[in-house]
């Protein structure tokens, strides 16, 4: 909360392919109509450039948001076009230490600058020249080649607490159980056990117990994710809720949400937030420079209302990383998008880990 506001510690965004995630929303009883505003992929910049994808079915709408996509040129165009051709022809797969960089080579740097590093930044949390090119491929064909509405984008109208923690709390206390809060936990109990927390907590419950398991847990390494919550004094106007922002060292946000646009409350009109993935800055640095990049690329004056930086908000997606697997030690399994898996520090990849992980603990 900031000043009576529910602002999340971070903006939060889902796609289509997120079926396992979009599954358990339904269980939960949220209504994801409601809840979650749904659009094709669009990555266009204020001034209408890059890519947007239209609503026909897949692969045809990729096909035509590439052939559409104001500001690549039609070698732009064909140069994606014939890489992704050749991705699916090797089965979306590469070499465990390819980065995406390497992944991508060759391609114009329209395509890089408006296409790739956004998607990548955004899906792993990581520049191109860092992020496994392995974990990318496997985002792009589930996101591109999954069925119609696979790639859509997925943003929260509420806070992530009404959208997901709030409702899964209501339903397991329905269901009977018992739910303890705000305790903390020193040691494993007896019994079959499910640790369903970040990496380094999970590393020293479970030190004595599995210290190879531990160390690999705690070896892991992080990157940061900051947000900057503003309001905007005029009317924002944006073609889209969700704009991307070209991005460098000095102007570091990728991108900007309409907050107002997407809740519809009072409350939150002219709200805007800032997110910078694989923040490398302080708190007082990063605001500075969002601020700045947003009046620059934006045309707004802002007034700062607070900074969200979450120091480990995933883990590093880098090629060959080694991640724990779910198994800790007899009666012990851990759960969450850090366990080995297919999918780069997601919600989808920690909701699959959790189906996984109960599946195991309960056979």
């Amino acid at each position: 909360m900031h000043d009576g506001l529910a602002l999340d510690n971070g903006q939060h965004i889902l796609i289509g392919a997120y079926t396992s995630s979009l599954a358990l929303l339904k269980t939960l009883g949220v209504n994801t109509e409601e809840v979650l505003h749904r659009q094709p992929l669009d990555l266009r910049f204020i001034d209408g450039s890059g890519l947007q994808l239209n609503n026909w079915p897949a692969p045809l709408n990729v096909l035509m948001g590439v052939v559409t996509a104001k500001g690549w040129s039609w070698r732009d165009r064909w140069a994606f076009l014939r890489r992704a051709q050749a991705w699916q022809n090797a089965g979306f797969e590469c070499n465990a230490t390819t980065t995406v960089g390497q992944l991508c080579q060759g391609l114009p740097v329209s395509v890089m600058q408006q296409l790739i590093e956004p998607l990548c930044v955004s899906a792993l949390n990581l520049s191109s020249a860092q992020a496994s090119g392995q974990v990318f491929l496997r985002v792009l064909q589930d996101a591109l080649l999954s069925g119609t509405g696979s790639s859509d984008t997925l943003i929260p109208r509420t806070d992530l607490s009404q959208l997901l923690p709030d409702a899964a709390l209501a339903w397991l206390q329905t269901h009977g159980a018992d739910v303890v809060l705000g305790q903390r936990v020193s040691e494993l109990p007896e019994g079959p056990v499910l640790l369903a927390c970040p990496a380094w907590q999970a590393a020293a419950l479970t030190q004595d117990l599995a210290p190879a398991w531990s160390a690999q847990a705690l070896g892991l390494q992080h990157t940061a994710i900051a947000t900057v919550y503003a309001r905007s004094a005029t009317p924002l106007n944006w073609p889209s809720p969700m704009l991307a922002l070209h991005h460098d060292q000095e102007a570091p946000a990728q991108f900007a949400f309409d907050k107002g646009r997407l809740s519809g409350t009072p409350d939150m009109q002219g709200m805007v937030a800032l997110v910078v993935s694989d923040c490398t800055l302080e708190r007082d640095a990063v605001t500075a420079a969002v601020l700045q990049q947003a009046q620059q690329q934006l045309g707004l004056n802002l007034e700062w209302l607070t900074t969200v930086l979450e120091k480990r908000a995933t883990f590093a997606c880098t090629p060959g990383l080694q991640r724990p697997p779910m198994q800790v030690a007899k009666g012990v399994w851990a759960c969450g998008d850090h366990v080995a898996g297919p999918y780069p520090a997601t919600l989808e990849g920690a909701v699959r880990s959790g189906y996984a992980a109960a599946q195991a603990l309960m056979s």
